[in-house]
């Protein structure tokens, strides 16, 4: 059974009391274990991160590729850009539904980079500081994947997404699991219209703003600037028969992903006009209570 949501403007304001008013970088009772102010100019650090390449996922338009992903005056910056090739993976004998290769043409590019095999972690706090772009079509997230199974018994968490649901944009806290068929994900979603950040600060998207997560065995609380998005009960997250049955995804460690991709499934119409997109990071940072 899917566990589908809309937090309305209402209930954000009642559950905004129980949100988090805690500096984490000054907070007491937590230890930092992994951090990257990306602070170097140039390609991300190749010890923290991998790059994703090419067509990878959801039907989406960009073409992975590492030189859109560049780090400079202390921000990574993901850069999603207007710009035709061929694709080297198309073949006039694939069929349709065989989007990666039925392509004669790469529309734009982008990059998305993850620490798979690199840094993963069990429990804790996750901190990320960020300006999303946020014209028709942009898809940027912060998320994290399990380490075993395959997708998504594995357990996804969004702690960030946005894109436009009906035309209309919204803001994403996610986690999602194994179902009862194979590739059928359970969610608990809560879906924030943007307008509710934007009618409190009209100049929102030209701002920083700061995504936390607070995991622990019971729980997931996902926060934006403090406000609670979504609590997410671990007790719940099981995966159905397709897969991995009777495993929790979230009671494994995860590795985390950036990326900034356009349209897709869920994407929308890019807005060329508003090209290239320019998704900034200023850090991320994990944290676990101190004994």
């Amino acid at each position: 059974m899917k566990t589908r949501h809309l937090i309305s403007a209402a209930a954000l304001a009642l559950c905004s009391c129980a949100a988090s008013a805690f500096t984490p970088t000054d907070a007491a009772g937590w230890e930092l274990i992994w951090a990257d102010d990306f602070d170097k100019d140039g390609a991300p650090d190749s010890t923290y991160w991998n790059f994703e390449n090419g067509f990878v996922r959801n039907n989406e338009l960009q073409w992975y590729q590492p030189q859109n992903a560049v780090c400079r005056d202390g921000v990574l910056v993901i850069e999603a850009r207007q710009e035709k090739a061929p694709n080297p993976l198309y073949s006039e004998t694939a069929r349709r539904n065989d989007w990666r290769r039925s392509r004669p043409e790469i529309e734009c590019t982008s990059a998305s980079i993850n620490t798979r095999g690199k840094f993963d972690f069990l429990y804790g706090r996750m901190e990320v500081s960020a300006k999303i772009p946020t014209p028709s079509g942009s898809w940027p997230a912060i998320w994290l994947l399990g380490n075993e199974h395959p997708w998504p018994s594995n357990g996804e968490i969004d702690i960030m997404e946005y894109y436009r649901i009906g035309n209309v944009p919204h803001i994403l806290a996610n986690a999602a699991w194994g179902g009862d068929r194979p590739y059928n994900a359970v969610w608990d979603s809560a879906k924030i219209p943007f307008s509710h950040f934007t009618e409190k600060d009209p100049a929102w998207a030209d701002k920083f703003h700061l995504w936390t997560m607070d995991w622990t065995p019971e729980s997931i609380n996902i926060y934006l600037d403090g406000e609670l998005l979504n609590n997410i009960d671990l007790t719940k997250t099981v995966n159905g028969p397709a897969a991995a049955e009777g495993f929790n995804p979230f009671r494994q460690s995860q590795y985390i992903l950036l990326n900034l991709a356009i349209a897709g499934d869920n994407g929308g119409d890019p807005d060329w006009s508003q090209f290239p997109l320019r998704y900034e990071v200023d850090y991320v940072k994990v944290y676990k209570p101190k004994k």
